[in-house]
């Protein structure tokens, strides 16, 4: 036992080691699946040009050099009534605009908005960061198959069909508790907009629904599909993993599950400290009133804050070796190119190592220790979402 800790303490100091993590990093595309976005931050005054205390923003992805963020369309699950639904595409509307005012108005000359895999490459050979859209719950399309469509038409590149709680379209992983709506599974609307998601060529997010509703979306499917964000059941027993089942029925469609920074997901701590990092996050984060420009003294707070929550439960938070166990395991199980990484930052995500996108680098250091190769990290950062991705535009020409 000695000897491994010694090892791995050689390890970690290694400068060789870590330059080869370097070199890795900088030579490969790097892109987070799952970043939730707030319109207050997408204007003329305050915005991702700035060092905002959002854990992605522009000078943060820099630093930690990612290139790519999925920009998420989310509106919480509510009431399905004409009200709930009009109210819900209100906000989502919002969250589009909020993207493409980034990309085409505030710093056109620094990120731009990527439809296909080839522009992300595109984009990213031209020296700029890379936004794309991703829907996080079906629910703004109402009962309405045509917005699907116009979501697409909007940007959106993937699409889940429902979040915590039930929609009109599919069972939510929160039914394992509360009960299901379609016995756990999708609502005949929901049949259709699989389809209509198909012919469109718009990538189906299974990350949120039931384990019902996502085994019927593979029998469902004539495209491979993706978990923009989910980890391990085996490792962490929470409904919003995926157990060996359903990661071998996501091998055999030939999709990915991107594996999450979300700590909960990683490892299941105890309720009390989930709920101080919670507050704690609501205090600094990204909701706070005017514009959350970040500053040393606050950050140096936050730090302070973290460090005495962490010490009154020791070992509770998840790190950046949690999040590469639910890698390797997956990686084992289904094998290389069916696995991906994502954050869920500014949604929830972030774990020791891995707080925001200007540390995405501990994520290679930890994936280069382990052994892995740069053509594996190559695929875990993103080459096996943009294969995906490139096979269901693919699929979508034979609707044409």
């Amino acid at each position: 036992m000695l000897v491994q800790l010694a090892l791995v303490l050689a390890l970690q100091s290694d400068p060789a080691l870590i330059a080869k993590a370097r070199a890795i990093h900088n030579r490969v595309i790097k892109i987070d699946t799952h970043n939730d976005i707030d319109p207050r931050y997408f204007t003329a005054d305050c915005n991702y040009t700035m060092r905002l205390t959002t854990q992605v923003n522009l000078p943060k992805m820099i630093e930690g050099g990612m290139d790519v963020s999925f920009m998420i369309v989310y509106v919480d699950q509510g009431p399905l009534t004409p009200e709930g639904y009009e109210n819900a595409y209100k906000q989502a509307i919002a969250k589009f605009d909020a993207v493409h005012r980034l990309t085409e108005q505030i710093a056109p000359d620094k990120i731009g908005l990527a439809l296909t895999p080839a522009d992300v490459v595109r984009l990213h050979n031209k020296g700029l960061r890379v936004a794309v859209i991703g829907v996080e719950n079906g629910y703004p399309i109402g009962t309405d198959i045509r917005r699907v469509k116009e979501f697409y038409d909007r940007g959106t590149r993937y699409m889940s069909l429902a979040h915590n709680g039930n929609s009109q379209l599919s069972d939510s992983n929160t039914g394992e508790a509360n009960g299901y709506l379609y016995n756990n599974g999708l609502s005949p609307l929901g049949r259709e907009v699989i389809a209509e998601m198909n012919r469109l060529g718009m990538m189906i997010d299974v990350s949120h629904p039931s384990k019902g509703s996502m085994m019927e979306t593979l029998r469902l499917s004539k495209a491979p599909v993706i978990a923009s964000h989910s980890s391990v059941r085996a490792l962490a027993n929470v409904s919003r993993n995926m157990d060996d089942e359903q990661l071998l029925a996501l091998k055999k469609n030939g999709g990915v599950i991107q594996i999450v920074g979300f700590a909960s997901y990683l490892k299941v701590a105890p309720p009390e400290y989930t709920a101080a990092i919670r507050q704690l996050r609501r205090e600094f984060g990204g909701a706070a009133a005017g514009c959350p420009i970040e500053s040393p003294q606050k950050s140096a707070e936050y730090d302070k804050r973290l460090a005495e929550i962490d010490a009154q439960w020791p070992g509770a938070r998840a790190s950046v070796k949690d999040l590469v166990n639910h890698i390797d395991y997956a990686v084992k199980l289904i094998g290389i190119d069916h696995v991906g990484i994502s954050s869920d930052f500014d949604g929830g995500g972030g774990i020791k190592g891995w707080n925001s996108a200007a540390e995405a680098f501990n994520v290679t250091l930890e994936l280069v220790r382990r052994g892995y190769t740069e053509d594996q990290i190559r695929k875990l950062w993103g080459g096996n979402l943009l294969r995906v991705w490139g096979e269901v535009e693919k699929s979508a020409k034979n609707f044409r």
